[in-house]
């Protein structure tokens, strides 16, 4: 399924989308399993519970269809099991591989952990089948079950770079590094619109959105988030477009997406924060590619820097003579 308003659908435990055109007029208790993976008997219950909403209203009734268009938000349950089983089959791009960590390559539409959107498939599955070792540190209690050796992680529509955890010392020493913001996490992304300014900071806190629990935005009582930008390139066809060098200081749920669109500049395609005008990507999936991961070496101090190019579906969008 490739319409955008599927992409990033999943946030946690919520399911979140605007009903695209090939799920028209379809039972709601066959698209929510269609989407989660639940058995219809399971999305059954959840309806009986009122725990889903179509077009704003709580819908209970298994049979009801749905139509192009309305808005749906269903409260997922948590997996019933806080085990992860290990797939090989899964997708691991290892950039660097160290005894202590492994920078990984994530593909956009790939989840990093299992949610209740999301129980089967993810990266954290595939990382166990390659490192069987990472699994100790969920057993001894140093991660979450679910999130063995997980140091942070990528929305699901973001690609490129994030380190994970192999070793006990790996995962403390780089979870500190990004809580004390030692970390460099460098990201390309298109946003509508030129930006004036060659370069800037959006400074603005960022917390649950009171219109929309869904969603993210800046507010007063939000916590801190900070995130500079750099301007690559100025693109006038076919829209006006800008490509921004994007450093993270903090690491907010949705922090870029949010704080881009609340300065007028949402990122080309976003489903969630954007204007949904350009609809050339391929996957229809949002402009945003965690491509530089610089950090300081868990045992040896050195420090560590690791980069990949934009995908070929985003690269299409750039330029010939834009140089990154």
């Amino acid at each position: 399924m490739s319409d955008d308003s599927v992409i990033d659908a999943f946030d946690g435990e919520v399911l979140d989308l605007i009903v695209p055109g090939s799920l028209d007029s379809i039972r709601i208790d066959r698209v929510l399993s269609m989407l989660t993976g639940l058995s219809r008997s399971e999305a059954s219950t959840i309806l009986e519970s009122g725990a889903v909403t179509l077009g704003e209203k709580v819908v209970v009734k298994a049979s009801t269809l749905v139509e192009t268009g309305q808005h749906l938000i269903a409260i997922l349950p948590a997996p019933e099991s806080n085990t992860v089983l290990a797939d090989a089959g899964v997708l691991v791009d290892v950039v660097l591989d160290d005894v202590d960590f492994a920078v990984i390559n994530k593909a956009a539409g790939q989840v990093v952990h299992p949610g209740a959107g999301q129980r089967h498939g993810t990266l954290v599955a595939g990382l166990l089948a390659r490192y069987p070792q990472m699994q100790a540190l969920s057993d001894e209690g140093i991660c979450d079950p679910l999130r063995p050796g997980i140091v942070h992680r990528l929305d699901k529509g973001t690609s490129g770079l994030l380190v994970v955890a192999k070793t006990v010392q790996g995962f403390v020493n780089l979870s500190a590094q990004l809580a004390d913001r030692l970390m460099e996490r460098t990201y390309l992304g298109m946003v509508e619109g030129h930006v004036s300014e060659d370069r800037g900071v959006v400074d603005a806190p960022i917390g649950r959105s009171t219109r929309t629990p869904t969603m993210m935005a800046v507010r007063a009582d939000g916590r801190p988030a900070r995130t500079g930008y750099e301007v690559v390139a100025r693109i006038e066809k076919p829209q006006t477009m800008t490509l921004l060098r994007l450093q993270l200081d903090t690491g907010r749920t949705h922090q870029i997406r949010v704080h881009l669109a609340t300065i007028g500049h949402p990122v080309v395609n976003d489903p969630r924060y954007g204007h949904r005008r350009d609809k050339r990507l391929a996957e229809d999936r949002f402009f945003l590619h965690s491509t530089a991961l610089s950090f300081a070496h868990p045992r040896s101090d050195e420090w560590v820097t690791t980069s990949v190019a934009l995908p070929e579906d985003l690269a299409a969008l750039v330029p010939g003579s834009v140089q990154i």
